[in-house]
């Protein structure tokens, strides 16, 4: 018997089905792991530091320019599309199999697939909102504005993404925690679960496979 088809008895035999995924998943939809060493490489060269000082709550704060430059260079997605992967799951959602998407990914691309079971671990980008009065604004508005965004208060704006220094939403952290707990099935996949405490989340699975 195949992997293929060892894998086709496995989702046939599960009725509860959690998918955590990273980068990996995204890649073949042309967003680029800034943890490759080609990521790491144009962080440094084009910008003068590691992509995890750059994406660090304490250089957003010191240096919002220098931020957003990387930020929108190599982090918004642009006219990236659900793949096959992103769709796949989705489907299995869709049939009933599938409770949950714990991603570590910002893109947005398993919700854009038709996924309606999300947790965005590390944000997304899609969701931008203001640091003084909290006004929402897409990722479109980041993206067409040069410079540090700011809103029509004057605030800065943020994306709505867990920089290093800053701790996953609690709510988010305990929806995906609540459903692989109670899952049949854990798949895992575009991750080397190096990253905690998402890395972490595996521990908490109690089924057979």
């Amino acid at each position: 018997m195949s992997g293929i088809d060892t894998l086709k008895e496995m989702l046939a035999a599960s009725r509860r089905i959690v998918f955590l995924g990273g980068a990996g998943v995204s890649t073949e939809s042309g967003i680029p792991d800034f943890r490759s060493e080609n990521g790491i490489f144009k962080a440094i060269r084009d910008f003068g530091y590691p992509p995890e000082t750059l994406l660090s709550r304490s250089f957003f704060d010191r240096h919002p320019e220098v931020f957003f430059k990387y930020y929108r260079t190599l982090l918004m997605s642009g006219d990236a599309k659900p793949n096959r992967a992103h769709l796949a799951l989705a489907k299995l959602e869709a049939d009933g199999k599938l409770t949950a998407v714990a991603t570590q990914n910002i893109d947005g691309l398993h919700t854009m697939a038709g996924s309606k079971n999300v947790y965005e671990l590390h944000g997304s980008i899609k969701r931008n909102r203001c640091m003084h009065c909290g006004k929402f604004y897409d990722d479109s508005f980041v993206a067409e504005n040069e410079g540090v965004p700011r809103c029509t208060c004057g605030g800065i704006i943020k994306p709505d993404v867990v920089l290093y220094e800053e701790g996953l939403d609690s709510d988010t952290l305990t929806g995906a925690v609540t459903h692989i707990m109670r899952a049949d099935m854990l798949i895992v996949g575009g991750t080397s679960l190096q990253v905690y405490p998402a890395a972490g989340l595996i521990e908490y699975y109690r089924g057979a496979r």
